[in-house]
């Protein structure tokens, strides 16, 4: 067995004991990682675009 295998293996034992003893783990990722695109966000968005000053435009 290869180090990596080991540490794989090693990892997911690892979290199988976790979500034995505390249900299910946490993510694998946070939440600012995540997209979060719901209707609020995207209303905010909206409003951003619609009232931001013209010298703040995108210059691509």
């Amino acid at each position: 067995m290869t180090e990596q295998s080991r540490n794989r293996s090693s990892e997911a034992d690892r979290r199988r004991r976790l979500a034995e003893v505390f249900g299910d783990v946490l993510p694998d990722t946070t939440s600012d990682e995540r997209s979060q695109r719901g209707p609020a966000q995207n209303e905010t968005e909206r409003w951003y675009r619609e009232n931001r000053p013209p010298h703040h435009d995108d210059h691509r």
